[in-house]
């Protein structure tokens, strides 16, 4: 599929994978779903990709919400379905072997928050606003908002921000629990793909495992999740990649991890 509204660029383990189509403040329509949907599948194939750094072009929005334009004129089926398909990019996301940080440098509303929210974790701008007004057009969030921010921090919260539409500065979402950290404009990017870069340089196979045993101990009972997480950290040490990294911590160099 050829990518029009997408750009990604790989150094030294890392993709930016941006969206681009500054002209309409990143907004997700149909086609940008497609693109985003093959493009993290080809990402999270790709051996030379340890993780990945999301972010929207331009100094306005990360990704300012779905095409209004485009949603206005559906049937109450081509809703269903368009709430399927950004579904299934959320998922996606969820489910990458690879990290996936956000880096949030302008809007997240309603669609835009949601694909943040489906990231491992966000950084961002202190330009950056939060959001879902979706009650203010008459609908609600379609692509996993009403999921995803109540297991983040909690019912009560999520509640005020889903039936109010109020939008929350970058420092607010900070204190709720749903961004990491916030930089300036100008820090914002270099940070999010410095920490990226931390993280491709650690063993690939166990942040993947990590990921793994964290998602889905979250839908386990906590003695189902300590067995898993057992199972996981068993596993790990049939592979190259713990041999390499305890070795080297043993001889005092740095580990050169293969993802084996």
């Amino acid at each position: 599929m050829e990518l029009t509204d997408l750009l990604i660029e790989t150094n030294d383990g890392v993709a930016l994978l941006t969206i681009n189509s500054p002209r309409t403040m990143n907004a997700l329509n149909s086609r940008i779903l497609g693109e985003l949907e093959c493009a993290l599948y080809g990402l999270n194939l790709d051996p030379a990709v340890r993780a990945v750094v999301l972010t929207g072009a331009g100094d306005k929005a990360f990704v300012a919400g779905a095409d209004i334009k485009e949603m206005s004129a559906m049937t109450s089926f081509e809703a269903h379905q368009f709430g399927l398909k950004g579904q299934r990019v959320m998922m996606l996301i969820e489910k990458m072997t690879k990290p996936v940080i956000a880096a949030v440098n302008g809007y997240a509303l309603g669609g835009g928050l949601e694909l943040a929210l489906a990231c491992d974790f966000i950084y961002a701008s202190e330009k950056a606003r939060f959001g879902f007004p979706e009650v203010t057009l008459g609908i609600m969030p379609g692509f996993g908002g009403t999921q995803n921010l109540p297991r983040l921090i909690g019912p009560n919260r999520a509640n005020e921000m889903i039936f109010t539409g109020k939008m929350l500065t970058a420092r607010k979402a900070s204190e709720w629990g749903i961004v990491n950290e916030v930089f300036t404009p100008e820090e914002l990017l270099p940070k999010a793909l410095d920490t990226a870069k931390a993280i491709a340089q650690t063993g690939t196979l166990a942040v993947t495992y990590a990921k793994d045993a964290i998602a889905n101990g979250l839908n386990m009972g906590k003695e189902d999740g300590f067995r898993y997480e057992a199972s996981l950290f068993g596993v790990l040490f049939a592979t190259a990649d713990q041999k390499e990294g305890m070795g080297a911590f043993i001889e005092k160099r740095t580990a050169a991890f293969q993802g084996k």
